[in-house]
């Protein structure tokens, strides 16, 4: 009975070792993180809003289904906020750069007009993108230069329409991407205000390798930040299942982006003011409050005057998270 019970315990003895060897080197690692987040979520923020704030809209200003009263209640609804920045929706460009205006945009110039007479002290900046390669194919090439020559005469057409700014959203842009940085420089010849929604940065290990192309590292980081007016770090769908835990990657992400974006470029976080459930992004995690209770630990106290917050998006906001932004960042205490 010995002999056979010592055959039998010894495969056994291998798995218990080999499952213990798994917690230590990838749940135990894990486990130290959680716990690390969770502290950067203690404390009392003192941070308030610089008025340096941004919200991204939806294409339905643009394409008739907006009417002027929706820009006077949209008006209203900035009144005693930051917000002094808008990214609509003005694409989506093709994925050879080009851009029908006039086609999926024809309201355009009327919605800037509308905005400058309505809002004269807020910025609209047309909001423009594409799912780019390798990361999705079909896709756009960032590396092809004539793709890059047609978003850049895009950019172009749309500034002719009155925007103040061109606001980049291309996704997923890998960690290291030339032709990212490419079209940025190149867009800078025209000489307005460049921003672009950026991802976050890597916070843990060398996760910005894995071929998931969900973060950058934290020195491509710095230099689109070099190449921009303003970043804005798409701080959501991050997989957090608690919200002490979102909130502390979002501090933690900050702090990441103020070490290395430049004085001169303005930071934005990311706030989600939207509701979804899926392995990615945990409603009851990811909130407006959480976000803006980590941007202001992260910040700290800090004086730099150009960081701000960025609500996405306009038409999934609901009350509470406006109530969320307003009551934690805009009103003084």
């Amino acid at each position: 009975m010995r002999r056979r019970w010592r055959s039998w315990s010894r495969p056994r003895r291998v798995l218990v070792t080999l499952a213990l060897t798994i917690v230590v080197l990838l749940v135990a690692p894990l486990g130290t993180y959680a716990v690390s987040l969770r502290a950067q979520y203690s404390g009392d923020p003192i941070a308030r809003t610089r008025n340096q704030d941004a919200l991204w809209l939806g294409h339905a200003w643009v394409d008739g289904r907006k009417t002027a009263a929706d820009v006077t209640a949209l008006a209203q609804r900035l009144q005693g906020t930051g917000i002094r920045d808008l990214y609509v929706h003005t694409g989506p460009l093709e994925h050879d750069g080009s851009l029908p205006l006039a086609k999926v945009s024809p309201k355009a110039r009327w919605f800037v007009a509308a905005v400058r007479a309505a809002a004269p002290d807020v910025r609209v900046q047309a909001w423009l993108g594409d799912v780019v390669r390798p990361g999705k194919d079909p896709g756009m090439d960032l590396d092809d230069p004539a793709v890059r020559q047609r978003v850049v005469a895009s950019a172009k057409a749309v500034l002719q329409q009155g925007f103040q700014g061109i606001h980049y959203d291309f996704e997923p842009v890998q960690s290291g991407s030339k032709g990212y940085l490419a079209v940025l420089d190149e867009t800078r010849a025209l000489g307005t205000t460049l921003s672009v929604a950026a991802a976050q940065i890597d916070p843990l290990w060398y996760l910005h390798a894995i071929p998931i192309e969900k973060w950058w590292s934290q020195d491509y980081f710095r230099q689109v930040a070099e190449r921009v007016n303003q970043i804005a770090v798409m701080s959501y769908d991050t997989a957090m299942p608690l919200e002490s835990l979102y909130g502390g990657y979002v501090a933690k992400q900050t702090e990441l982006a103020l070490e290395v974006t430049p004085p001169t470029t303005d930071l934005l976080m990311g706030l989600p003011a939207y509701w979804e459930n899926n392995a990615a992004h945990w409603g009851h995690a990811e909130t407006v409050a959480a976000a803006v209770r980590g941007a202001r630990l992260g910040l700290g106290d800090s004086s730099r005057q150009n960081f701000g917050l960025a609500l996405y998006v306009d038409f999934a906001a609901s009350d509470e998270d406006w109530a969320a932004y307003r009551d934690g960042w805009c009103v003084q205490p």
